[in-house]
């Protein structure tokens, strides 16, 4: 009888506790309340932020290919385990072809330098083009017909992007990539490996469809130590040669080519010839789409219920994944002697709600300042594009984490709700942030929409143990500033002329 009196009260306890524990994962945004401040995956990982002291980051392997190179940071960095990241530079040679492949976590590319051609392949969506190209038209004879026929190559959407662009790739979905420029492509990418779309483990696996990994001895030893994963050949290169063959179609001696067992070309390769292929035209590209969404109208009015539809045609195939974020016409916040921020978030990339990731783009002039802010339900992975500043971060109690300079080509994990201040010490300080939450919002401490804005005179008088005329200044000399700051030297010069 006791010990049923006993499991009694710990059933009633814990159905108190369960919705406590729930509502703690919640915060406010955009939409109001019910918002999930982080997303459940990474409250398990909150005891590995503990940094006291936080480094800028620079690749540590290097792994080449025929046609370009890729550039690791350490995965196993304790800034990016903190964030539940991992990010990689990516270097792709003019003709080069970054062969298909996928990724077990999404993940958001920033193009630093040049342009080329994306593709991706999404299982259920149409093939709603098609290679239009003489070169690509070959002829053949169906057996019950004497008469010969053209054939076209249908494929799925290709689009171009250029310098600026950020792309969007969900986990799971082959792409591949090419460089139909004249100078190299330089992306930076950061996937999100603790997202809920990776079932696997905290590594970073890319899965090759062709191609293979080309290292050196010294790189393949480090490899096999910390990265097993990333080594080998492409996945067709596991299967019995005649199994792959039966189901494929296709003899033997095509299989053992795909299976590029002797293939040291490394999953970038060159395109002597170029790359002889449709290349996606805007009004055959946007016809394409109004047909599709016609279509797509017309089927679910036939259906006439929303459970029916397939979800994944419903939500990835008719998505914009591309978003240009250095065009200055586009910025959020533009101020001509500072500088310009722009962000993109699941309001003007809707395909981020499936990614859970979102990014911002900050360019500042010498010496103008982004003055102290924190992201309210992100980390921010930072990487600089060019030129030079000064950072300092302050995490808990007040603790200085980072204070030092930041260059291009490196990365600084700025963990969620360490206050930060930046200043440009190039003539233009430029980078992308990586944000881990789709709607990363920022809070800032001083300007038009500040904390201190916020807050009425007589608290911070008491707050800080100053005069109503401090507390005033405080509040109010920024005036209508937002999120960057001319230089302050420069506002003094144009109030004395």
């Amino acid at each position: 009888m006791a010990n049923s009196i006993t499991l009694l009260f710990l059933s009633l306890a814990l159905c108190f506790l369960l919705p406590s524990t729930s509502l703690a994962q919640f915060s406010f945004g955009q939409q109001g309340f019910g918002q999930p401040l982080l997303s459940q995956r990474r409250l398990g990982y909150r005891s590995q932020c503990q940094l006291e002291r936080l480094a800028a980051l620079e690749p540590t392997r290097r792994v080449p290919s025929e046609a370009g190179f890729t550039e690791y940071f350490d995965q196993l960095n304790e800034q990016l385990q903190c964030a539940g990241v991992v990010a990689y530079r990516r270097t792709i040679q003019p003709r080069g072809l970054v062969l298909p492949y996928y990724s077990n976590a999404p993940k958001l590319v920033y193009i630093v330098q040049g342009r080329g051609i994306s593709g991706t392949v999404i299982p259920g969506c149409p093939e709603s083009f098609q290679s239009l190209r003489q070169g690509f038209e070959q002829q053949w004879e169906e057996e019950s017909e004497s008469q010969s026929q053209r054939f076209r190559d249908e494929h799925q959407k290709v689009q171009f992007f250029r310098e600026g662009d950020v792309l969007a790739y969900p986990a799971g979905v082959a792409n591949w990539v090419y460089n139909n420029g004249e100078v190299p492509i330089i992306a930076i990418a950061v996937a999100d490996t603790s997202s809920n779309a990776n079932q696997l483990d905290r590594q970073h696996r890319q899965f090759l469809l062709a191609g293979r990994e080309r290292q050196s001895q010294e790189q393949i030893a480090q490899v096999e130590e910390r990265f097993q994963q990333q080594k080998g050949n492409n996945l067709l290169s596991g299967f019995e040669l005649e199994l792959l063959a039966e189901a494929l179609g296709v003899d033997k001696a095509v299989v053992r080519k795909i299976q590029n067992v002797n293939d040291n070309r490394g999953d970038i390769v060159r395109v002597e010839k170029g790359l002889q292929m449709l290349e996606p035209q805007r009004r055959a590209e946007q016809e394409a789409q109004e047909q599709e969404r016609e279509e797509r109208e017309e089927t679910q009015e036939r259906r006439g219920s929303s459970c029916e539809r397939n979800g994944l045609e419903e939500t990835y195939c008719t998505l914009k994944n591309r978003q240009n974020v250095a065009n200055p016409t586009l910025a959020d916040y533009y101020n001509p002697r500072a500088g310009r921020l722009t962000s993109l978030n699941v309001q003007k990339l809707p395909i981020l709600r499936f990614i859970q990731l979102s990014a911002e783009r900050g360019v500042l002039r010498r010496n103008a300042i982004q003055p102290p802010h924190w992201n309210i339900n992100a980390h921010s992975i930072m990487y600089v594009v060019r030129g030079s500043g000064r950072l300092q971060v302050v995490g808990h109690r007040g603790r200085t984490v980072f204070d030092g300079e930041l260059r291009q080509g490196q990365l600084l994990v700025i963990p969620q709700q360490h206050i930060v201040i930046k200043k440009a010490q190039s003539e233009q300080f430029e980078w992308i942030s990586f944000k881990t939450n789709e709607n990363a919002f920022v809070s800032h401490i001083v300007g038009k929409t500040s904390v201190l804005r916020g807050i009425p005179v007589e608290v911070l008088m008491n707050s800080y143990r100053v005069s109503r005329e401090e507390a005033r200044r405080l509040k109010f000399n920024r005036g209508n500033e937002i999120a960057i700051f001319s230089p302050r030297q420069e506002k003094e010069d144009r109030a004395t002329a």
